[in-house]
């Protein structure tokens, strides 16, 4: 066999492969072999039909056309692999010649991953949040902690903001009840927004078993984005109590004694969170720079692919759990659908493009991924997908998804190493020491890139 590749563009060769006829003889064998236990020729056993016999009854066409479509995978690969490409995607395959007893010659058209060149990205800077707690961040989060602990008093008076209500509610639309539009036994706080636009109002001043009515447009269900008729029945009021702040709250809500430790507590998990915050900002901002320096030359086909599956899912998975469809999702984003294609065109490149560099990057930086960092990895990918760890396992190995969550891993690492050697400084103009970047690399690298074709599409080289 012998092979050539011709450049079309950065992104695209095209193939011009020779086979000697010699070398199809496994994939003819093959053929009389399948041909043989598909027919029935009076005066033979079946399976024992001789090659003439087939050729003369049948057609050599057929054995041909068997034993070629047998064969170029098994070539197309060779020449792949030979020429050293990194495909992306099925090749478009057209046979040129085909002559019994001498030659096929065939081209196939396919997209490469682009070369890349990573320059000097140790001259990179970036501004992030400043670390600060204020004593309101501190007060707030008591807060919220005092909140979980209100307690509730049935009152026989009108219901008031922040008062705990038991309503029943039922929807019409065009004067008809919903099936799914009923509802009895709700437990509602005003002021929550936890329910249907325009209920505060309603039920405003109304004591247990008083009726009140809203027009609110739905939010899900059979009737979504439709301006629905409410009626609220109040069946019962509460008040809520909140807790005095003291120690007595502290040692009812924590384990310290004191609200001063409380307190204490509270300002370091929220310098932590911030910290947090601040290394996934560094994160996000070194991938904004370092893109900036990279010239990616994008291949037609696999972003066409990309947009199509970032539309599906949100269509097909996202609003269709919300009851909507992309024409209402855009009215309520308050975008043109040729505003939504364009913003859904730049984050698909934008994706693509982090994964093109941050695994060159693993390439140049020579970054081995081990099983502990996959193990890590795949823990955390099992938490957010709401599986256990033993049943997010077993779905990526039958998935045969396991290179995907290696390359994951691979790309977090490329991006911390881009960090380190980045000068991040907060908005006081200090330089900060951004420890525990690791982790958080892998959640922006995956925000990105996860979610794009580019290693599905190298699944299927061969």
């Amino acid at each position: 066999m012998k092979s050539a590749v011709e450049t079309l563009n950065p992104t695209r060769v095209r193939l011009t492969v020779e086979v000697p006829f010699e070398e199809l003889k496994p994939s003819l064998d093959a053929a009389y072999k399948k041909i043989n236990q598909q027919v029935t020729v009076k005066g033979f056993r079946q399976g024992k039909i001789p090659a003439r016999v087939i050729d003369q009854r049948f057609g050599r066409g057929a054995v041909l056309e068997e034993a070629v479509n047998d064969a170029l995978p098994k070539f197309y690969t060779e020449a792949v692999n030979e020429g050293e490409l990194n495909v992306l995607g099925q090749p478009e395959v057209d046979i040129t010649e085909l002559k019994d007893g001498e030659l096929l010659t065939f081209t196939a058209e396919v997209d490469i991953r682009p070369a890349l060149e990573i320059p000097d990205y140790s001259g990179i800077e970036v501004e992030v949040d400043a670390v600060e707690v204020s004593d309101e961040d501190i007060d707030k989060s008591v807060e919220q902690l005092r909140d979980r602990f209100a307690s509730t008093t049935p009152v026989e008076r009108a219901a008031e903001d922040g008062d705990v209500l038991t309503v029943d509610l039922e929807a019409k639309v065009d004067g008809e009840v919903l099936e799914d539009g009923v509802a009895q036994g709700v437990s509602y706080t005003i002021g929550s927004g936890e329910l249907l636009d325009g209920i505060d109002d309603a039920v405003k001043g109304l004591k247990a078993g008083e009726t009140g009515t809203f027009t609110s447009e739905l939010k899900g269900g059979s009737a979504a984005g439709k301006e629905a008729e409410v009626k609220v029945d109040v069946t019962a009021v509460a008040a809520r109590e909140l807790p005095a702040l003291d120690d007595d709250f502290a040692q009812l809500a924590s384990e310290f004694d004191t609200l001063e430790e409380l307190r204490a507590d509270s300002a370091k998990r929220l310098a932590q969170m911030k910290k947090y915050d601040q290394a996934t900002q560094a994160q996000e901002k070194v991938l904004d720079e370092l893109l900036k320096l990279v010239e990616v030359p994008m291949p037609e086909k696999l972003l066409a692919d990309e947009i199509e599956t970032r539309k599906h899912n949100l269509v097909n998975h996202q609003l269709g759990q919300m009851g909507l469809d992309l024409a209402k999702y855009l009215e309520i984003q308050g975008k043109t659908e040729e505003e939504f294609d364009a913003e859904t065109k730049e984050q698909a490149e934008k994706g693509i493009k982090t994964q093109f560099i941050l695994d060159e990057l693993v390439n140049k930086e020579k970054l081995n991924v081990s099983q502990e960092e996959l193990t890590e990895h795949l823990m955390r990918r099992a938490q957010s997908s709401g599986m256990s760890p033993d049943q997010f396992a077993q779905a990526v190995v039958e998935g045969g998804q396991v290179p995907m969550l290696v390359g994951e891993v691979a790309r977090g690492k490329a991006l911390a190493v881009v960090v380190e050697a980045a000068t991040v400084k907060d908005t006081n103009g200090e330089v900060v020491d951004l420890d525990d970047e690791d982790e958080t690399a892998e959640t922006v690298e995956a925000s990105e890139a996860e979610s794009t074709d580019a290693e599905k599409a190298e699944k299927t080289e061969g």
